[in-house]
């Protein structure tokens, strides 16, 4: 089945890029159902799946309207190549145990829960909209994942030897969260979206806000992993993109 090229106008790989972060860890979280350690939490993490796909959905949407190339929400997320999508890192780590998929989880929604809210005040209209439906979304993630990241550190040895190999493990994926270049400038510019490293004081607060409530130290390591923004990814993604785009590719124009 033949793949589409996204154009490559600003707006929409900026859009491309924070729809695409959504989708991957909404598809990773969704990969807990009919496996989560209680039913209560297989609840919590399909929800928040979610809402991620359906914050995705609203960029790829709106890319769509932007590109005016007829391509859907549909196109975006089902047919593009690897290298097409603009996903950071983070999110399209496999899930690990449920420590690990809390701290990725923690991580990255301590960087969207500030980011969404700043982008609230977007020049954009459609952009400001998104962004005010996120924010609250990404709120209660950000309560939750704290919440589970302080039961865990806080609890027994192998409950706290988890987290801190979990912490250990996702960290030096976090720098890419806050990385610009001259496509997102150029965005900025317009005031339709924010330089994401103004918030990095604000997420680094809350990091070491919740990890002080769970006994764990905040990392020190300032090496970080980057390629995502630029398609560059790791071998987990095409893995992921198999399962994900299965259906389409196995049944061109299929539908519900």
């Amino acid at each position: 089945m033949t793949s589409i090229s996204p154009s490559n106008a600003p707006l929409v790989q900026f859009l491309l890029r924070r729809a695409d972060d959504a989708l991957i860890l909404g598809h990773r979280l969704s990969e807990w159902v009919g496996h989560a350690p209680m039913l209560e939490e297989e609840m919590a993490l399909g929800n928040m799946g979610l809402d991620l796909i359906g914050q995705a959905r609203s960029l790829y949407q709106y890319a769509g309207e932007v590109e005016g190339a007829g391509h859907s929400e549909d196109d975006f997320a089902y047919l593009r190549r690897e290298s097409a999508y603009r996903n950071v890192l983070l999110v399209e780590q496999p899930n690990g145990d449920f420590a690990e998929t809390m701290i990725r989880q923690f991580f990255y929604a301590a960087f969207a829960d500030p980011y969404w809210r700043a982008m609230k005040a977007s020049s954009d209209p459609t952009i400001a909209a998104i962004a005010a439906k996120s924010e609250k979304e990404m709120t209660y993630h950000l309560r939750h994942s704290a919440e589970w990241v302080v039961r865990l550190g806080d609890s027994t040895a192998e409950a706290r030897r988890r987290i801190e190999a979990a912490i250990s493990r996702f960290w030096p994926f976090t720098g890419e969260l806050f990385s610009s270049d001259e496509l997102d400038a150029s965005v900025i510019a317009t005031g339709a979206a924010i330089d994401p490293d103004t918030i990095r004081a604000e997420w680094l607060a809350t990091v070491q806000s919740v990890f002080v409530r769970a006994k764990l130290t905040v990392p020190t390591s300032t090496w970080m992993h980057r390629g995502g923004r630029s398609g560059q990814h790791s071998e987990h993604f095409g893995h992921l993109l198999s399962e994900l785009q299965y259906m389409q590719r196995a049944v061109p124009g299929a539908v519900w």
